[in-house]
């Protein structure tokens, strides 16, 4: 086999593990959602994320965050890992788990605006036009919600996510220039889990509770999408360039939307499925590159 060859499969399969890992997270959350409060439900999964963090993170040192650093680093823990998770898990009460995956996926724009705003990239007119393209997406979605049982509530709660994720991601990227991406996520994790520690004592009485699946399920929350995925994203990152493996995170809504169909046996109605193309279709017209300088390659969503 040729040597270039052989070397790609290890990062393909990093890519398709996080994909998967990242997709199925919309579908434990929808399962979990029915027995942990949204709050309970974020702290148990951020408490076992920075367990296993912390684990992977043994033995590989610490460099010491500066006073602006450290400001980042609250920043991304309790906005991509506090806010975004129980936003999220609030909005998977409200819609099914294919329209919730759809929503978030319009991040990458909100992270190229927030870029554009704090870090000087500017705003090339694909963003915008992208922009306007996933705006007119979210409010199909919302029509479709409101005529199918779902609500603006959800909708929003969606919004609410997709924009803490955004800005996280976007006090990430100063920090990535010196400290180790390990030691970054699994910092902004722990911030997180602190951030929800005001639910531990629902989080104790809802888990005395539920059932052996649903405490299962929240270990697999924190196992797999958030500790796993984190790492095999920075495996794959490493070695290829972060526009060309943001792309791959396109394929997470219409996995959620199959496995939710399998597994939960939920279809979005087919106008938040239009809805959802739309805002995919937005997200790619604003990666385009003009005859203007276009802003710096966005990462993708890497908190599912």
């Amino acid at each position: 086999m040729h040597p270039a060859r052989a070397a790609s499969l290890p990062v393909l399969s990093a890519v398709a593990v996080t994909v998967l890992a990242w997709a199925s997270a919309f579908i434990g959350i929808r399962a979990v959602g029915e027995d942990l409060s949204p709050g309970a439900l974020a702290l148990g999964r951020l408490l076992v994320g920075t367990a296993v963090l912390g684990l992977l993170s043994l033995g590989r040192g610490w460099v010491a965050p500066t006073r602006r650093e450290w400001g980042l680093l609250a920043v991304c823990g309790v906005g991509w890992f506090g806010v975004y998770n129980v936003a999220l898990n609030a909005a998977e009460r409200h819609l099914d788990a294919g329209t919730t995956a759809m929503l978030v996926n319009i991040g990458p724009i909100l992270i190229a605006v927030l870029a554009g705003v704090w870090l000087g990239e500017g705003f090339p007119r694909w963003l915008v036009a992208g922009l306007a393209v996933a705006f007119a997406g979210v409010l199909l979605i919302g029509i479709a919600g409101r005529g199918s049982g779902g609500d603006l509530l959800g909708v929003l709660l969606c919004l609410v996510a997709a924009v803490t994720y955004a800005a996280g991601v976007v006090a990430q990227k100063p920090l990535l220039r010196r400290l180790p991406g390990l030691q970054v996520t699994a910092t902004a994790c722990a911030i997180g889990a602190a951030c929800c520690l005001p639910w531990a004592g629902v989080l104790a009485a809802e888990v005395a509770a539920a059932p052996a699946s649903s405490v299962l399920g929240t270990v697999y929350l924190g196992v797999v999408p958030t500790a796993l995925a984190f790492s095999t994203w920075a495996y794959a990152l490493a070695r290829m360039p972060a526009g060309r493996l943001g792309v791959t995170t396109y394929l997470v809504p219409p996995l959620v939307v199959l496995l939710s169909w399998l597994l939960l046996d939920e279809v979005p109605a087919a106008l938040a499925v239009v809805g959802g193309v739309v805002c995919l279709v937005g997200v790619a017209v604003s990666r385009r590159r003009g005859p203007v300088r276009a802003a710096a390659p966005v990462p993708a969503p890497a908190q599912r």
